[in-house]
């Protein structure tokens, strides 16, 4: 039996990446999805192939810093397929890099708004909805940037990422009674598009820097992540709750 038959879950910047990796697994392993992100034409697309494939999904674009998005997010899980069970609550990225001291007040606020109040707005409307089908589980991407090491020039992201730490252990707390999980799981270096490895013109230098940072020396594909994020959101993980679960290759604890 496929280990989310007959869950529902919610993913969020599921267009590309971790995101979209996350959405085709968690549909392959039978979960019903309602699927998140600013690019309406590529959700569309992983629509199509999830149920292509035998799978059921509805796409939903939107901005995640905006409370409506979250509201509307679990009101189509409820309205189309009966509920929510699941949120990977997985979208969020950089506004700005630079030095604290240069760091503008507005690209600071813009930052917590895409990777810390966001995660806020999502549990608001979420944890209602696990409340009712009996309990649930809710899964943020956070990093380890701020949580095991400081990169230079990222102190919004790391500050907002590390607040998603906090935001977790008080949900766990406050949802565990209703037999809701909250975890947070905070990848390394990942192959997508953001990562400088893949940057146009990307030096060979700085590709061999960013893999040998890891202790396995190279960065991780979106599948690899993705299956952390499905064992944290099924029954595999039942009695973990309240962690920042590390799915960094290593980079935590790599000095070579």
């Amino acid at each position: 039996m496929r280990i989310l038959e007959g869950k529902i879950a919610i993913v969020t910047g599921a267009s590309a990446g971790i995101g979209r990796a996350a959405a085709k697994l968690f549909a392959g392993e039978g979960a019903s999805l309602v699927v998140t992100a600013r690019r309406a034409e590529l959700l569309d697309a992983l629509v199509e192939e999830i149920e292509a494939s035998g799978g059921k999904a509805t796409a939903l674009a939107g901005d995640i810093r905006g409370e409506d998005l979250h509201r509307r997010l679990v009101e189509t899980a409820v309205e189309r397929f009966g509920g929510l069970d699941i949120a990977f609550n997985n979208a969020g990225g950089t506004v700005a890099y630079g030095p604290v001291t240069e760091t503008s007040a507005d690209d600071w606020r813009a930052t917590l708004d895409l990777n810390l109040t966001s995660g806020f707005l999502a549990a608001k409307y979420q944890a209602p909805a696990m409340i009712a089908r009996g309990g649930g589980s809710i899964v943020f991407t956070s990093t380890f940037v701020g949580h095991s090491a400081g990169m230079p020039g990222m102190g919004a992201y790391a500050a907002a990422k590390a607040g998603l730490t906090g935001l977790v252990q008080v949900l766990a707390a406050e949802l565990g009674p209703h037999r809701i999980r909250v975890n947070a799981l905070l990848p390394g270096g990942v192959d997508t598009d953001a990562n400088p490895i893949n940057f146009p013109g990307a030096l060979p230098e700085t590709i061999g820097f960013i893999r040998g940072l890891h202790a396995l020396k190279r960065v991780a594909k979106p599948e690899e992540i993705a299956k952390a994020a499905l064992f944290l959101g099924s029954d595999m993980a039942s009695f973990v709750t309240g962690s920042s679960m590390l799915a960094d290759g290593g980079v935590s604890i790599s000095r070579t």
